[in-house]
């Protein structure tokens, strides 16, 4: 009796509609009146979100562990495992690199004005990508794992990116359980309320994938559809304070003044002309600006500002920051006033993995997406789990480059562009 001919699986393809619509569905958790989200890290909405995605994961046969900090991972087993050794709460981590999975991941926590695509783009792109791989019936070499990462926004709790950074290192777990929001509330209350104070051990990764609309205007304006993201920018935030001399706008000649919102001012412009001149995606800006006396006649004694730099490299950061420091002490002399610079975070430049983003690039080439290489301004779960594995993020278009806002848009076919693109280089980070 022959045998029966061998059946191959069938191409993995991204299902555009289901993943719209996944997206919609959850966007209804904490729908805003003009079309955002409001749901705040470790609130009941947070756990509805939460709950709706881990219900997709255990429907697509994935696995499901929520370590202390409560970031959630969705795995699903490869030929080589689950990337655990060991079942349930004592499962450890895989010993075996070629064992361990390909991770997909971002946030389900939106900002208090939110929209519909921060972070749950990412989620939401991961679990297609395993439901892709169940309807073409292909299990591959390394386990796949979707993340949810805990607290992203930092709206509620800080920090900022918390459970990314307990995972990667940069944050006791003690010190986060232990933060309370402003009606104080402990995060590790909050994690148990919702029924996401987890034991589990975390996975640790091979490759770690992250898509995200864009949040800014560069993509859509140059009429490109996918974003091959080599790092994050380092960042280096001042609180800068001007003391100058109060003193009344009549009386006082112009020569004589020691007026400190003029200095502040003329700061102001350098900051900007720093950040022009600078190569490796510099950014400069003053966001925040508190004139004292604030009075309508009187000549502004102290002004308190904030400068915000950023950098894709780290020396160059360094270069504009001792541009900003000489400009200050020459201002200062020139003004007759006191320029005091205090520096209150820095963030360092992070360089994704080389190979996954010309992994990125191939792959939208290949699929006919106009891609090209650009940073990321802002901070994302990425920029933590690149410290543990090789990471890469996978940016489209938004609207107007609007986001953290409610009306924040992106278009289906985009979506559905960056979701077939990661799902070819998640199949090649698995299959190595």
């Amino acid at each position: 009796m022959s045998a029966l001919p061998h059946t191959p699986p069938a191409v993995p393809r991204i299902n555009p509609e289901r993943l719209w619509a996944s997206l919609m569905e959850l966007a209804s958790l904490g729908a805003t009146p003009k079309g955002g989200v409001c749901r705040l890290a470790l609130t009941d909405l947070d756990r509805q979100g939460r709950d709706r995605v881990v219900g997709w994961l255990r429907e697509a046969g994935c696995e499901i562990r929520i370590d202390a900090i409560g970031n959630v991972f969705g795995i699903r087993a490869g030929q080589r495992g689950n990337g655990m050794d060991g079942e349930g709460p004592d499962a450890r981590p895989c010993d075996d690199p070629a064992g361990l999975p390909v991770a997909i991941g971002s946030h389900v926590d939106t900002q208090p004005t939110g929209g519909r695509f921060d972070g749950n783009y990412g989620v939401l792109a991961g679990v297609e990508v395993i439901r892709a791989l169940n309807d073409a019936g292909l299990q591959t070499a390394r386990p796949i794992c979707v993340a949810i990462w805990t607290n992203e926004e930092g709206t509620r709790f800080t920090p900022v990116m918390m459970g990314s950074g307990v995972y990667a290192g940069a944050f006791p777990l003690d010190h986060c359980l232990a933060q309370v929001d402003r009606e104080g509330i402990r995060v590790d209350r909050a994690l148990a309320d919702i029924g996401y104070a987890g034991r589990d051990s975390a996975p640790r990764f091979a490759a770690y994938f992250e898509p995200h609309i864009e949040q800014g205007p560069v993509l859509e304006a140059e009429g490109i559809t996918i974003g091959a993201v080599e790092g994050a920018l380092g960042q280096r935030w001042f609180d800068a304070t001007v003391t100058g001399q109060d003193a009344h706008a009549g009386p006082t000649p112009l020569p004589m003044r020691r007026d400190a919102l003029l200095a502040a001012a003329r700061m102001v412009q350098v900051v900007r002309t720093i950040a022009t001149d600078a190569p490796d995606y510099a950014r400069g800006t003053v966001g925040q600006l508190f004139v004292h006396p604030n009075s309508r006649n009187v000549i502004p004694g102290r002004v308190e500002f904030t400068v915000d730099l950023r950098n894709a490299r780290d020396e160059t950061l360094d270069t504009m920051v001792s541009q900003l420091r000489a400009e200050a002490a020459r201002i200062a002399r020139e003004e007759r006033v006191e320029i005091d610079l205090r520096e209150v975070v820095y963030f360092p430049p992070c360089a994704f993995d080389p190979q996954l983003v010309a992994g990125i690039e191939r792959h939208a080439a290949r699929l006919g997406h106009p891609v090209r290489r650009l940073a990321s301004g802002a901070g994302h779960d990425a920029v933590y789990v690149a410290r543990t594995c090789p990471t890469a993020m996978i940016f489209v278009p938004c609207e107007g480059g609007i986001s953290h806002n409610e009306i924040e848009n992106a278009q289906p076919a985009d979506i559905a562009a960056g979701a077939a693109v990661l799902l070819g280089a998640v199949l090649d980070a698995a299959a190595r």
